[in-house]
């Protein structure tokens, strides 16, 4: 099990780091590193002149919008930044080279200039039938690597005949009950050319199991399998919600994987740290970047728990972050968060291998950003989104279509938005130079005050014992909820403006046409499962349930191998989830006060 981090030796790290932040900002009232001290006098003064002679009387005749300017985050912006706003910053220490430590600037030497981000459009709607087609569409018109949606009844674990599942199958993703419904969505697709992300957390280790089996089924060995699964359960307790045991069951679970896939599945992406969810919920920038990497740290000691070696398992972690409409602060996220993982990997975990200090993220441009009124705006909002994710450096992007603020994507729509994404690609010219925007005054600060507010974060979680117990605690929930209510104050006091909504409103006639999954799917599904159940070894199913049972009940057992063969039986989603539920029971989370 994962244990709480409130030992001194743990949190006098957290400290020391924010002392560091503390002495460059001392430095960079002085003078240092990159300027010489005369050279930062007399730039200061340049400004405070240019502030006298030449700001001064023109506010006098043109006032600014308003008196006090902040970003997303509220972090307070200077009217102009120059080097003296970086002057403690040292470029080798806190930027240097792209594929070198601390890897600010990108993760690989070559970054765009040698290979395109993977381009994942999410997909995944109605039944298995439906939803190959529409990933054989997207592959057709260009898109790179495959991104599974799964809907509600199979997110918490459930089949599509359950009566949990009444209403929900097939509309906000696929719905997928067992391995036959696997075997439809990849028909047709060798699992040997492409890479799989699929977006499912509770039951992760069932999905990795059911893509693993069609694979074997498709004649491709474990080893050779490319792909993600998202799986991070503690964001499910900050954000989401879709668990379905207590916390330390699932990260026993997941345990299991970790040690199962490093030594089974190395192409494997077995742990998504998803920062996504955690913004959709309401969080800002700063409280994505320190909430996900905290995670992130949670799964590090998970498996260092486990017997495993850091540099044999951290480096099959990826991260999937959300890129939102604060164009810059996005960019200063992504580099912060490359950098706060490899330093703290290398200086607390004591990670050597270089592949351990990358940090790789998947991401996905804002959800919660889309407006349904005036959806077509909603395609410059996904533009300006996955154009500072590319230049923030990602390895992988989904782009949202402009519909989806009513129901999922349709044909047409999600055709755009993977078009948006292949112009930047193709016509922006961004991709030609590494890091385009590195050195900005403006990015490099806002990069450093990022990073320093993510530390205090970092301080205050493990000072509480942790993530899990910061969860118990209802901390990070509270954070979070605090966030988006002073968000929606400022709508409606007219703080803050989105366009369409509260500022250059229209009367709409028409809304847009939009996908629609119709109760038919879920009579299909249904109907399909319980066939199902009718024609398989029911005998082989009921041993691999039982040696699944028995290996939950072992904490020093390894549950991957035993729920791999229910699954190779064809036993369902649900009767495997269930087998969990009997040994571990379910969860509540603390009553926010």
């Amino acid at each position: 099990m994962i244990s709480s981090n409130n030992n001194n030796d743990d949190n006098s790290f957290w400290t020391q780091k924010l002392r560091q932040f503390e002495e460059r900002k001392r430095s960079t009232s002085k003078q240092q590193n990159e300027f010489d001290k005369d050279a930062l006098n007399t730039l200061r003064n340049r400004v405070q002149k240019w502030q006298k002679q030449v700001l001064e009387p023109y506010l006098a005749q043109a006032p600014e919008r308003k008196e006090i300017f902040e970003n997303a985050s509220g972090i307070p912006l200077e009217r102009i930044y120059t080097p003296a706003s970086n002057a403690g910053s040292s470029y080798e220490k806190e930027l240097g080279m792209p594929g070198e430590y601390p890897y600010t600037r990108g993760v690989y030497p070559s970054m765009y200039r040698g290979r395109l981000w993977t381009m994942r459009m999410f997909s995944g709607f109605g039944t298995a039938d439906q939803t190959n087609k529409r990933l054989k569409y997207l592959l057709k018109e260009g898109e790179t690597g495959l991104s599974i949606a799964f809907d509600m009844p199979t997110l918490y674990g459930y089949d599509a005949d359950s009566d949990r599942a009444e209403g929900e199958v097939g509309k906000c993703g696929v719905s997928v009950s067992s391995l036959e419904d696997m075997e439809t969505i990849f028909k047709g697709i060798p699992l040997d050319q492409v890479s799989t992300s699929m977006t499912i957390n509770a039951p992760a280790a069932v999905l990795t199991c059911m893509y693993a089996a069609v694979g074997e089924k498709q004649g491709v060995p474990l080893e050779k399998l490319r792909g993600t699964v998202q799986t991070d359960i503690l964001k499910e307790y900050i954000a989401q919600k879709e668990w379905a045991f207590p916390p330390e069951a699932h990260l026993r679970i997941i345990r299991d994987m970790m040690v199962f896939c490093t030594k089974k599945m190395p192409y494997w992406h077995y742990i998504s740290i998803s920062g996504y969810h955690i913004r959709e919920a309401g969080a800002n920038a700063i409280q994505e970047l320190a909430f996900t990497l905290a995670d992130g740290f949670s799964y590090v000691e998970l498996g260092m728990q486990a017997g495993l070696d850091v540099d044999s398992f951290v480096p099959r972690f990826s991260f999937f972050f959300n890129c939102d409409m604060d164009f810059f602060e996005e960019i200063a996220k992504f580099r912060a968060a490359r950098r706060i993982w490899a330093t703290v990997l290398k200086e607390k975990y004591g990670a050597k291998n270089p592949r351990s200090l990358l940090l790789r993220f998947h991401t996905q441009t804002s959800g919660v950003s889309l407006t349904w009124q005036q959806p077509l705006n909603n395609i410059i909002r996904t533009t300006i989104e996955a154009l500072a994710a590319v230049l923030g450096g990602t390895q992988s992007l989904h782009t949202n279509s402009y519909d989806e603020a009513w129901a999922l994507p349709t044909k047409e729509a999600v055709t755009v938005a993977l078009r948006t994404q292949q112009i930047i690609a193709e016509e922006s010219g961004v991709v030609d130079v590494i890091d385009p925007l590195g050195g900005s005054y403006y990015l490099e600060w806002l990069t450093n005050e990022m990073e320093e507010q993510a530390y205090k974060y970092f301080e205050k979680i493990f000072q509480l014992g942790g993530v899990l117990e910061a969860i118990k605690q209802g901390y990070l929930q509270r954070e979070i909820a605090n966030t988006s209510y002073t968000k929606s104050k400022q709508m409606e006091n007219e703080g803050k403006f989105v366009v369409g909504v509260n500022k250059y409103t229209q009367e709409e006639d028409k809304p847009i046409k939009y996908l629609r999954v119709n109760q038919e799917v879920q009579r299909r599904a249904a109907s399909k499962v319980k066939i199902l159940r009718k024609k398989r070894d029911e005998r082989k199913v009921k041993s691999a349930l039982e040696s699944l049972r028995k290996a939950f009940e072992d904490p020093d057992a390894n549950s991957i191998e035993p729920m791999l063969e229910a699954v190779r039986n064809y036993a369902t989603l649900q009767e495997i989830m269930d087998v969990g539920r009997r040994v571990f029971g379910g969860w509540k989370e603390p009553v926010l006060a």
